[in-house]
């Protein structure tokens, strides 16, 4: 009951219109936890348990309202802290050089690299801003345009990708915005699978002749289940030389879908494997090495 309580207290939350100040829902949950511990923190005798059947059932109700507004103050809360951290939309656009470290295996496609990069520092004109501290960022092969995308002049031929492994720790100038999602809910939401994965800004990374070029300044020991996971996903295409049946079988060792082409997807759906209930189950890591264990 208490836990059934707890979601009723999330989903009255959700149908707010519009988040509370932070320190309100702080306020409501400290507060809420605060007459929810009370009896256990004073001498037990001020508190006989033998009482009557209704003093028992409104004791029970009031025990229920408390949890509930402990799981709305918390679900409110949450989304108050994650909404205060949301991208500047004055840096939007705006060429800011970040140092950030490499949290997830890179995902390569024809255009270039896809990476998420956990944040330590940004700057802007030499000065320190804020940004989101979880990002994903493209670095983009060919020409890229610097301000004015209708004039030739301001187009820069972009360095090439470097490799990159996740620990490592990177200094980089980027152009970043804030995600959004499609406005077809029939579709994929992309902006709240952002959202989900703690993600506020995507960008690219800025690598032409007159910015300075991307750094590798070390590597860490963060994140090395990913960084196990590149390794073997890189030995996996050098060792098999037919492109489809490499992707194939990065998918269902180390769970990265990212190299499946068209072709694969339309066989999957026609199968009926590609539900993501049983493709996602095919390819779990986390299944794959209980299989193992």
């Amino acid at each position: 009951m208490m836990a059934a309580a707890l979601v009723a207290g999330a989903a009255l939350q959700l149908q707010q219109s519009a988040l509370w100040p932070l320190a309100h829902y702080a306020g409501l949950g400290v507060s809420a936890l605060g007459c929810l511990l009370l009896p256990f923190a004073i001498r037990r005798r001020a508190f006989p348990w033998r009482v009557q059947a209704g003093a028992r059932l409104t004791a029970y109700g009031v025990l229920l309202g408390l949890c509930a507004l402990i799981g709305f103050a918390w679900t409110g809360g949450r989304a108050a802290w994650f909404d205060a951290e949301r991208l500047d939309p004055a840096l939007e656009g705006r060429d800011v050089q970040i140092v950030g470290v490499m949290r997830q295996m890179t995902q390569s496609n024809p255009m270039g690299l896809r990476f998420r990069l956990e944040l330590e520092s940004a700057t802007l004109d030499r000065q320190a801003v804020r940004l989101p501290p979880r990002i994903d960022l493209g670095w983009y092969r060919g020409m890229a345009p610097r301000s004015a995308p209708t004039d030739l002049g301001e187009w820069d031929l972009q360095k090439q990708p470097q490799a990159m492994a996740p620990g490592e720790r990177w200094r980089m100038t980027v152009r970043v915005k804030a995600p959004h999602g499609s406005l077809n809910f029939q579709g994929f939401d992309y902006e709240l699978w952002l959202w989900e994965q703690g993600v506020q800004a995507t960008g690219y990374v800025r690598a032409g002749a007159r910015d300075a070029p991307p750094q590798r300044l070390d590597a860490t020991l963060a994140y090395p289940v990913e960084r196990w996971r590149q390794r073997v996903r890189e030995r996996i295409f050098a060792a098999v030389p037919e492109p489809g049946q490499a992707a194939l079988l990065a998918a269902l060792v180390v769970g990265d879908q990212s190299a499946l082409d068209q072709q694969q997807w339309a066989l999957f759906r026609a199968t009926g494997v590609a539900h993501w209930s049983v493709f996602r189950a095919c390819t779990s890591p986390c299944l794959l090495g209980r299989r193992a264990g």
